[in-house]
């Protein structure tokens, strides 16, 4: 059993504990937390969900993430499931943007996370990732801009990409 902590809307801790699969009561929210990773080389990871997955299952995706355990803040929660979906060990987050979304009650933190680690030493973890691959910066351009990247993960990463001149 996976327990959340309840968070208010405005990303205050509601002192109530939350369990995954059970349907959140109406007011509070779980935090969820996702990161990009680009190597120094400007290359970056695109993980492939597992097929098994009820959404979006057989995917890229340029992120790893997850929800936060009971306990866990933004930052422990990134690299917890950074290390768990890649086997990359790191601690030096930079946060991208934070959105609320109402539909599913959960609050979002989006990371970037620049890692000099050695790209073949990126590990699947079963029922999560089935694949992963190192994409160059025009690639990745690509990618964002195809319409093979999820909507929602892109629109998460918006601001980012503009700033970066990815999106065309």
């Amino acid at each position: 059993m996976e327990i959340w902590d309840g968070y208010n809307r405005d990303g205050t801790l509601a002192g109530v504990d939350l369990i995954r699969g059970d349907r959140l009561p109406q007011g509070l929210y779980h935090l969820v937390c996702e990161v990009l990773v680009r190597h120094p080389d400007v290359d970056y990871l695109l993980m492939q969900r597992a097929k098994t997955k009820p959404n979006y299952g057989g995917f890229w995706e340029a992120t790893a993430g997850g929800s936060a355990l009971k306990g866990e803040d933004a930052f422990v929660c990134v690299k917890r499931e950074l290390s768990e979906e890649t086997g990359i060990a790191a601690n030096d987050f930079t946060e991208l943007a934070r959105f609320v979304f109402d539909d599913s009650q959960c609050i979002f933190h989006t990371f970037l996370c620049v890692t000099d680690c050695e790209k073949t030493s990126v590990r699947l973890q079963a029922g999560e990732t089935d694949a992963y691959k190192w994409v160059t910066e025009q690639a990745f351009i690509a990618f964002v801009n195809s319409g093979a990247m999820i909507e929602r993960q892109k629109k998460r990463y918006s601001e980012y990409f503009s700033e970066k001149g990815y999106i065309l």
